[in-house]
């Protein structure tokens, strides 16, 4: 469908082009003079824009050709998952970043921008200056956009683990001062997130032990709601006699 219309407006556009434009009123003279005037640059600046136009639209239909001929494959878009790509942290260690993540990028559209992070090490009671939140981006800002992905944000973690941060940088203060809360961790959410869990794993195993501990747990789950619903109706069933 996009194909087709995208070959009717380059076949029009042709057309337009072979069939030239319309003389000028009053001759010549008058054209040569319509032409230098105003009207004539930006008659020629229409005709750059068409020009630029009719070149995207070729280069998109000769892709879309060569996709449908097998000649070339289309574009996708790579899907990133941080449970593969960071083999030495475990699924609670992730999902607790993650959570970290979303609480500070207060905008909702999936980056930590300068002002994010600003109040991020406010709020971790140590703050930066501009250059230096500049800085914290820089060093692990891949694409250049000047704001942290949450990729780019695991890779903080990931640096701080291989020791690749300076101790006094203010990537480094972010690992420390990164704790995990009690509720989730027992005793060790207490303690320093970087001191507390940052650690090799052995990934395999490991991966699939915390999956079976997570269908466990959500098992126990339904149990007690299924308990407690038992319950509720007994009491129900008691007031009503």
């Amino acid at each position: 469908m996009a194909t087709d219309e995208l070959a009717q407006k380059l076949q029009r556009r042709l057309l337009l082009e072979e069939s030239g434009p319309e003389p000028a009123p009053g001759g010549e003279e008058a054209a040569a003079g319509w032409a230098s005037g105003p009207a004539g640059q930006e008659e020629e600046g229409r005709s750059s824009m068409l020009a630029s136009a009719d070149s995207e639209l070729g280069a998109k239909l000769s892709r879309r050709q060569d996709i449908n001929e097998g000649m070339a494959q289309p574009r996708q878009a790579k899907v990133f998952n941080p449970y593969t790509e960071f083999k030495e942290f475990s699924r609670r260690q992730i999902k607790d970043m993650e959570q970290m993540f979303r609480l500070y990028d207060s905008g909702k559209d999936g980056y930590i921008d300068l002002m994010e992070l600003k109040l991020m090490m406010e709020k971790l009671g140590a703050p930066q200056t501009h250059l230096g939140l500049k800085n914290m981006i820089k060093e692990v800002d891949e694409d250049f956009d000047g704001k942290l992905s949450f990729r780019e944000f695991l890779l903080i973690f990931h640096k701080a683990a291989a020791g690749e941060l300076e101790e006094d940088s203010g990537l480094m203060t972010l690992a420390k001062l990164s704790e995990i809360d009690v509720s989730t961790e027992g005793v060790k959410g207490a303690k320093n997130f970087f001191e507390a869990k940052v650690q090799a794993l052995s990934s395999a195993s490991k991966f699939e032990a915390e999956i079976k501990a997570e269908q466990d747990e959500r098992k126990r789950e339904e149990e007690e709601k299924k308990h407690r619903r038992a319950a509720f109706r007994e009491l129900k069933s008691a007031f009503s006699q």
